[in-house]
């Protein structure tokens, strides 16, 4: 399993943080709030190394990439010459 692989990577003591919907503590969107008798089925289990935690994905969940350690805003610049924007590509 994925939790067996980050485990034997180091990450087994990394604490885990759930990404599923925000309207319920299930992974359905239509049992709101704190509902009751439900099963959690786990989509995927991702690994964030440098932030430090495990993540299970329940649901439809889309999650956002992390960023480098060089933000790409640096490279983007404007040639003073011709008023254009470089670095974008």
């Amino acid at each position: 399993s994925l939790l067996t692989k980050y485990e034997q990577l180091g990450f087994g003591r990394f604490p885990i943080c759930v990404a599923k919907t925000q309207y319920s503590l299930s992974a359905d969107p239509h049992l709101k709030g704190r509902p009751e008798g439900f099963t959690v089925q786990v989509k995927d289990v991702r690994a964030s190394a440098g932030a430090g935690f495990v993540y299970p994905l329940l649901g439809e969940i889309s999650t956002m990439p992390g960023l480098p350690t060089r933000p790409g805003f640096y490279s983007i610049d404007i040639d003073l010459r011709s008023n254009r924007i470089i670095g974008l590509s």
